[in-house]
């Protein structure tokens, strides 16, 4: 499949990671050292542009001339690779400033992932790489490739130019890549960037340059830690939409994500949440490192599938059988045929085979396996079928039965590559003859067809596509909704609690909402006991909850701060009273403003929503069951402020306890519309005050006909003032 238009060419890295002249800043003679691996890279490869080896102590370096320093070089440098220990390298990154140099590639370690030392030195090369205006890749980088420049720093041997960039912080995980599309024997690899500690140039900017890169069809990274996540998912957003973004996040685990610490200095995040984040801007997150390799090499060929409806053709029952089982748990759908395309199948299988979908030929194709392909065309024919994946021995039917049969096999190689270059949907093939590499599969790969060696590999491709396929098709609903505007009354209420150094109240977190459009229940503060005939006088015969309102009792029920299911003025002043003295006795200084009043909510589903701002991504919005489920169950999902409709929605059908809100066991289905519009107003609102810090709305609780916020609480950044105050 084609790309999408490209994008506009705007990275400064363009200007080095296909650079035309390069520096070796510690080229050696040594077969050893990096300085050396560098240049056999660059020779071996036939670089074109110009190499400037830098040693003082030697004439040449592999034949080429040594300059003694950056400023006895004649001409222009785009690159420099500095292979030199890390107390060079600030005055050598210097260097590289007055002689112009666009870029650096820092390959000591003995920076901030060492401590404070390390640190300092680390500020000391970005100051000069700023005076100078020289980007930074690393320190601490594995280095880089660029294959169609002919570009090889790591001195790679057959490693072949492809479409799939990769950035990683594991140079192993290169390695691994490599070796692994070394024995596919078809991948290949366009740039490859180490970005070491980050100081400079992050996964923002790499994502930028292979978004507008023409080699790269897919853009592929090994991540530890984000440093500027908002950038990376800003950028996300406008790169997905041309071509496909696949991410390895580590540190899935408390154990994991100390290692990402100590390995990088980078900060790991929560894993659940940033999977969820990258999701929310159409990137295609892989779970497991050997997933890597295939998933980016099928976005890379295929690009997205209309949807995620498969056909599954197999000539083996049981694989069959295994198809559709991890096709259900990929979160697939087993495409309905329709009658036209069972007929079509009936009228050219035997008698035997099934023409349901998996369809399984069982037998028809042994003397001709080309009748396979016209199986695929048929069902890629239906108007219900999204992607099409092959299963079973296609390819190996001229070894395991009769060598006459290589033939049709051949002929059905070339059929199929005719129908995936016919339809828009993709062509995917697993077969267990793939390992040995039989001509019918190397055809099919040499034409852009992906053959898989497990049916695993293949359906993670498959949800891939698919879930690329909807993010695609619902573009139009993906704008974030603008912030709302603050009003003076609620600014006035955030001055307040700061002029306090204290939190919002609970009925000024309601007040906020309110004030935004938030369907909020009635509530009444009530300061004395004089004030309760009133209180019960408006609210008439409805159960009553009464709560103390103190900044300095966060958790009220511990201080016996809440009574339920009060009814009339006895009740009422009675709860009063003991509200009042349970709170003093359980903190005597407590400053007490009062009680709030609210109708009960009636019963319902409850759900939280709430909000934090992560150091790395910024305002993020959590949603899930509420109560004692969000605990214990952890059910919940993440999406960055602001939200765009189709991420509210997203991360609703995203919860494992979807169901319960679709009416489980005969209870009706809330109303997710009205779920949804309070999902976006609460971003919107985020988004307006940045004083808010953070917001628990717990629990929340749904109904057929809207729902009712039971407690509210914001948490208050005493450091950020009003936007009007700071204009």
């Amino acid at each position: 499949m084609e790309l999408a238009p490209p994008l506009p060419r705007t990275s400064p890295l363009h200007d080095f990671l296909a650079p035309g002249s390069i520096a070796i800043i510690g080229a050696s003679t040594d077969p050893t050292k990096r300085g050396y691996k560098a240049m056999v890279g660059l020779i071996k490869d036939g670089y074109p542009g110009a190499i400037y080896p830098i040693n003082p102590k030697v004439d040449n370096v592999l034949g080429v001339r040594t300059y003694a320093t950056l400023d006895d070089i004649p001409g222009p440098v785009d690159l420099a690779l500095i292979c030199t220990p890390a107390a060079t390298v600030p005055g050598l990154v210097a260097d590289c400033g007055r002689k112009g140099v666009k870029g650096a590639a820092i390959l000591a370690s003995g920076f901030r992932e060492t401590g404070p030392a390390g640190a300092r030195l680390e500020q000391q090369v970005l100051a000069a790489a700023r005076e100078g205006g020289v980007r930074l890749i690393g320190p601490n980088t594995s280095g880089m490739f660029n294959l169609h420049k002919k570009v090889n720093l790591l001195a790679l041997a057959n490693v072949k130019p492809g479409n799939i960039g990769f950035i990683s912080q594991s140079g192993n995980m290169l390695l691994s890549l490599v070796l692994e599309a070394e024995h596919n024997g078809h991948v290949g690899f366009s740039t490859y960037v180490g970005p070491g500690n980050q100081t400079d140039i992050g996964f923002n900017d790499y994502l930028r340059y292979l978004g507008e890169d023409p080699d790269t069809r897919v853009a592929t990274f090994y991540v530890e830690g984000f440093r500027d996540g908002q950038r990376f998912l800003h950028n996300a957003r406008e790169i997905t939409a041309v071509k496909p973004v696949v991410v390895y996040k580590s540190g899935a685990t408390e154990q994991g994500k100390k290692a990402a610490s100590s390995h990088t200095g980078a900060l790991a995040g929560s894993y659940a949440m940033t999977v969820d984040l990258l999701r929310q801007v159409g990137v295609s997150v892989v779970q497991h490192s050997n997933e890597i390799l295939p998933v980016a090499e099928g976005l890379g060929l295929l690009q997205h599938a209309p949807g995620k409806r498969v056909a599954v053709v197999s000539d083996g029952g049981g694989q069959a059988t295994i198809a559709s089982d991890r096709i259900i748990e990929a979160g697939l759908e087993l495409a309905e045929l329709g009658e036209a395309t069972k007929k079509r199948l009936g009228a050219i299988l035997l008698p035997q085979a099934s023409p349901v979908n998996p369809v399984d030929v069982a037998g028809s194709s042994d003397a001709n396996p080309a009748l396979l392909a016209d199986c695929l065309a048929i069902v890629a024919d239906d108007d219900n079928v999204d992607a099409v994946f092959l299963v079973g021995m296609f390819g190996g039917y001229h070894i395991r039965f009769a060598e006459d049969l290589l033939g049709g096999e051949m002929r059905g190689a070339e059929s199929m590559i005719e129908l995936a270059r016919r339809i828009d949907k993709p062509v995917v093939v697993y077969s267990l003859y793939a390992p040995v590499k039989p001509p019918a599969l190397r055809r099919l790969h040499e034409a852009g067809l992906p053959v898989y060696t497990s049916i695993e590999y293949a359906v993670r491709v498959l949800a891939a596509l698919g879930e690329r396929g909807v993010y695609l098709q619902d573009a139009a609903n993906q704008a974030p909704l603008p912030a709302m505007m603050p009003n003076d009354a609620t600014l006035a209420i955030f001055a307040a609690a700061q002029a306090e150094a204290r939190n919002l109240f609970e009925f000024e977190a309601k007040t906020l909402l309110r004030a935004h459009g938030v369907d909020v229940p009635a509530e009444a503060l009530v300061r004395n006991v004089d004030e309760l005939d009133e209180v019960a006088a408006r609210f008439g015969d409805r159960p009553l909850v009464m709560k103390v309102v103190s900044k300095d009792i966060l958790h009220k029920s511990d201080a016996g701060g809440v009574k339920l299911n009060l009814h009339g003025r006895a009740a009422l002043r009675e709860a009063f009273d003991q509200i009042i003295g349970s709170c003093h006795a359980y903190k005597p200084a407590a400053d007490i403003k009062g009680v709030l009043i609210t109708p009960m909510a009636r019963k319902g589903i409850e759900v939280i929503i709430g909000v934090s701002r992560d150091p790395i991504f910024g305002p993020v919005l959590m949603f899930g069951l509420g109560g004692i489920f969000v605990e214990i169950l952890e059910d919940v999902a993440f999406r960055a402020i602001p939200l765009s409709r189709y991420a509210a929605r997203s991360m609703v059908e995203q919860i494992r306890a979807r169901r319960i809100l679709q009416g489980a066991r005969g209870e009706a289905a809330v109303d997710k519309e009205a779920l949804v519009d309070l999902l976006l107003k609460v971003s919107s609102i985020v988004a307006a005050y940045p004083q808010l810090a953070e917001l628990d709305l717990n629990p929340v609780i749904l109904y057929e006909d809207g729902y009712a916020i039971v407690d509210a609480r914001v948490i208050v950044n005493q450091t950020v003032l009003n936007p009007k105050d700071e204009a």
